[in-house]
């Protein structure tokens, strides 16, 4: 494999126009196949309502907040894993309210008494569920990440505009309306020129454990639904469930889990579009041995204009994090910008904006934003009778544009080699942000007890995108490309043609 040089490194980011710009959120929709009044109920399915042992079930607050909705019935609720559906079912009946239980979610979409699907699986189903429930006719509301690859994302994209669906993809800082309000600021030069986007998301992680061989498969679950659009393989990690994040056939790592949140503040605070000219990733899976794939610490570059850098970390300040249970652990704290562990900090001519704070030069507090959340499920729901895609807060090209921005990243790293830290050092000593980013990564790897002089650092090559085509260019370009899809299993294949 060969590495970046310095002067493919310093090339200037090329501003492209983006050629699908036709899919555009500038319209409005048709109706749905049956005429909706103003009064009437929207009827929903939540489509993965399983529960976490570690962090409970995104599922099952999709169910709690849709019910709160004015207007809005969930009627039917799908999960490949009964020990999971089945205590969700049992609790509508508690509450004598009817609701349909299905494993497949292929026999969910022919049930024409259903609006809208709300989708809380892992990612590797995101854009199946999405484009397959668009072509029925339905409206989606999707968790972040919107895709598993930057093809899938297009494809959600392409099927919301063809079928003429409302389709939202969460996101934390759309939601969040104080950040929102801080990002417009600095955007619209209330402290000069950007000079360059600063994400952090530092929030440590336990190991999630080494198996000796396979594991068993819970007899609760249909898996090869789970497996969908992936192999079936054997179970190769302790915990089936929330533990896929870690695993590249399913996940993307915690930047495509908790760093999703803020890359999409990034580019919110960029403006652009599009996606950057460049990224590049510098990263591992530090601290521990286990069976996850993913980097727990990362540092990312995306050669927009400003530039983007993002940081995650995935290990505390030292090593006692590492010995202890998670739940009594899960509120170690790393200072940085006044105690901000996971956000946007925009670095300005005049001063900063970190989060839904304004700050001058010297670190005094010069504006507060109005705080506040947006629902973003009342905000689905809204969009949903209007038919205006304008409406919606967090719309799918969003959603795929902030996803892209992710897999560029770990397209990066996965096609790139373990290199000496002093060497990466030389490699981006041409970029000052870039190398205190660097310095900071190797300062807080220092802190729990790696070994720099020992430890090998994943870099990944400078890649170049072709924002109108959505694929890689030149050097590197053969391999990357190979990652922005991935192979389908029939039937779960994600169609070019939506």
């Amino acid at each position: 494999m060969k590495t970046i040089s310095r002067r493919t490194f310093l090339k200037s980011s090329a501003a492209a126009g983006v050629s699908l710009s036709w899919l555009d959120a500038s319209f409005t929709f048709a109706p749905f196949s049956r005429v909706l009044g103003a009064n009437d109920d929207i009827r929903l399915a939540v489509v993965g309502v399983g529960s976490s042992v570690k962090i409970g079930g995104k599922g099952k607050a999709d169910i709690r907040d849709f019910r709160k909705v004015p207007g809005v019935r969930v009627v039917a609720l799908c999960d490949v894993d009964r020990a999971h559906l089945d205590p969700e079912v049992e609790q509508f009946k508690k509450r004598n309210e009817t609701v349909e239980p299905y494993v497949d979610v292929r026999k969910l979409l022919e049930n024409k008494n259903i609006d809208a699907v709300s989708i809380t699986t892992p990612n590797h189903w995101h854009a199946l569920v999405s484009i397959w429930a668009c072509q029925a006719g339905k409206d989606v509301f999707v968790q972040k990440p919107a895709s598993h690859n930057i093809f899938e994302g297009r494809k959600m994209v392409e099927a919301a505009r063809t079928h003429r669906r409302i389709v939202q993809c969460t996101s934390g800082s759309r939601s969040n309306a104080g950040i929102r309000q801080a990002l417009e600021y600095a955007r619209q030069d209330g402290l000069g020129r950007i000079l360059h986007v600063h994400g952090v998301n530092y929030k440590p992680r336990t190991s999630i454990g080494r198996v000796n061989g396979p594991q068993p498969i819970p007899k609760t679950i249909d898996y090869d639904l789970w497996s969908g659009p992936a192999p079936v393989v054997p179970l190769k990690r302790e915990y089936l469930h929330y533990d896929w994040h870690w695993d590249w056939l399913y996940g993307n790592g915690d930047l495509g889990n908790m760093g999703i949140h803020y890359l999409d503040g990034c580019r919110m605070a960029v403006g652009l579009d599009r996606l950057p000219r460049h990224a590049i990733s510098i990263g591992g899976r530090f601290g521990y041995a286990d069976d996850g794939q993913t980097p727990n610490t990362q540092l990312v570059f995306l050669d927009y204009e400003p530039p983007v850098i993002f940081e995650v970390r995935g290990l505390p300040k030292d090593k006692s994090f590492l010995r202890n249970p998670w739940d009594k652990n899960a509120k170690a704290t790393m200072d940085f910008y006044r105690g901000i562990q996971i956000g946007v900090v925009v670095h300005c001519e005049n001063g900063y904006v970190a989060n839904d704070k304004a700050f001058d030069r010297d670190g005094k507090l010069i504006r507060e934003f109005q705080k506040g959340e947006a629902n973003l499920n009342a905000n689905f729901i809204q969009a949903m009778r209007s038919r205006r895609v304008s409406d919606l807060q967090a719309d799918i090209l969003q959603g795929h544009l902030s996803a892209s921005l992710i897999h560029m990243a770990n397209i990066s790293h996965r096609i790139g080699k373990a290199t000496p830290g002093t060497e990466i050092r030389e490699r981006i000593s041409g970029h000052k942000e870039l190398l205190n980013a660097f310095q900071r990564f190797q300062e807080h790897l220092s802190a729990n007890g790696i070994d720099l002089e020992k430890t090998l650092i994943q870099l990944g090559p400078m890649l170049t995108m072709d924002s109108d085509t959505e694929r890689f260019v030149g050097e590197f370009s053969r391999e990357a490309n190979e990652l922005v899809s991935r192979p389908y299993r029939a039937p779960f294949v994600v169609p070019a043609k939506v």
